[in-house]
């Protein structure tokens, strides 16, 4: 399965499908806006939801397919669009580039999810975290497992 948008493409990737660059990008790069439906139902979940400020949105490709790496080279940024006559301002998701991306690399994004979400991580970067976690939520895993919690594939608090 290949989506081509602006120079990217969703494929085969480690963790199933993934976002790859069809074309180098530089750093700080925005790439495209990310779009879908906003979720209203409280505590809504899927393979594929992002959530930003607890507005949940189940995204469409080729986004929705952006791995993890706790060495991301993406990053998910709000953009405030000001219309000319005054009537609205619309926050916007976009995803910029963190480091320059060559042509064919995956792009991945952190996930940054709770120690009560947390999963084993795969990334493979080298300073990968063990969990799919945000930095600041790996003390309460690493606290936990300390504890005798529970470890395995599911959340560990």
């Amino acid at each position: 399965m290949e989506y081509a948008k602006e120079g990217m493409y969703v494929g085969p990737s480690a963790h199933g499908l993934g976002v790859f660059s069809l074309r180098a990008f530089r750093r700080d790069e925005l790439i495209g806006p990310i779009e879908g439906t906003v979720m209203e139902e409280p505590g809504y979940e899927s393979q594929y939801c992002m959530e930003v400020d607890h507005v949940v949105m189940e995204p469409v490709a080729p986004f929705r397919y952006l791995n993890h790496s706790c060495r991301p080279n993406c990053a998910l940024v709000e953009l405030v669009v000001n219309f000319a006559d005054g009537t609205a301002d619309v926050t916007k998701l976009w995803l910029e580039t963190l480091t320059e991306i060559a042509a064919g690399e995956e792009m991945t994004i952190e996930y940054n999810w709770s120690a009560e979400a947390a999963i084993p991580c795969g990334c493979g970067s080298p300073n990968c975290r063990g969990w799919i976690v945000a930095a600041e939520e790996q003390e309460k895993i690493e606290d936990n497992k300390r504890e005798g919690g529970q470890e395995g594939n599911g959340p560990l608090l």
